[in-house]
């Protein structure tokens, strides 16, 4: 069914919610449409006609609790790189492992980079300091709640791009991954699109949800 992306009164991206939903918030005045369908589709009642919103703004802010750590997925890992090869700068095709699984390496963010094929494969199973090779930006946790809703179902709708992009990868400049530098944490569960980011019990009541 389609979503339809949900804002907090400060613009920032809250969650996704289905059609009938956003049309609820929208017709009870707890939401206003800021883009409707690219494709112009107006949906019909007895006595209203909609344009089918896409993007929707709630009409008051809703406090988001404390977020867990952003779960590690390829779309966003490649989304925090730029789809750029984290080694030559070219376009990136895959995932590497900075330290490898085979030597302790764990998949986290801090340990994981976008790389195209070529580079994954010269560097193998092998350290930076083997082959001479160094990061100009270690890899490091994203944040800010538009990183759940990559991947997202409707994802590609450009009425949703500005919304949930952002630079890359809140990139802090320091020196070269160390096996050391990378925390041991457990890799976060996989969860199927689209993700939403968990609201408090307050707001969930004046949603209606």
């Amino acid at each position: 069914m389609r979503r339809v992306l949900l804002l907090n009164v400060t613009f920032e991206p809250l969650t996704t919610v289905g059609l009938r939903r956003a049309v609820c918030l929208v017709l009870g005045g707890k939401a206003e449409v800021v883009h409707h369908d690219a494709a112009g589709a107006v949906l019909h009642a007895a006595s209203v006609a909609l344009q089918t919103p896409s993007v929707i703004r709630l009409s008051r802010y809703v406090r988001i609790p404390y977020r867990n750590r952003v779960p590690l997925t390829r779309a966003a890992l490649m989304r925090r790189d730029n789809y750029k090869c984290a080694y030559c700068g070219g376009r990136a095709e895959t995932i590497d492992h900075v330290i490898p699984r085979s030597r302790s390496g764990q998949h986290v963010w801090e340990n994981c980079v976008a790389s195209c094929t070529i580079c994954n494969h010269r560097k193998a199973d092998r350290l930076l300091s083997e082959l001479g090779w160094t990061l100009a930006v270690p890899p490091v946790v994203p944040r800010g709640a538009h990183w759940r809703l990559v991947g997202a179902q409707y994802d590609g709708d450009p009425q949703w791009a500005a919304y949930l992009r952002e630079s890359s990868a809140a990139l802090r400049p320091s020196a070269a991954l160390r096996p050391s530098a990378v925390r041991r944490v457990s890799s976060p569960p996989r969860s199927k699109c689209p993700r939403r980011v968990p609201l408090t019990a307050p707001a969930r009541r004046w949603l209606g949800s």
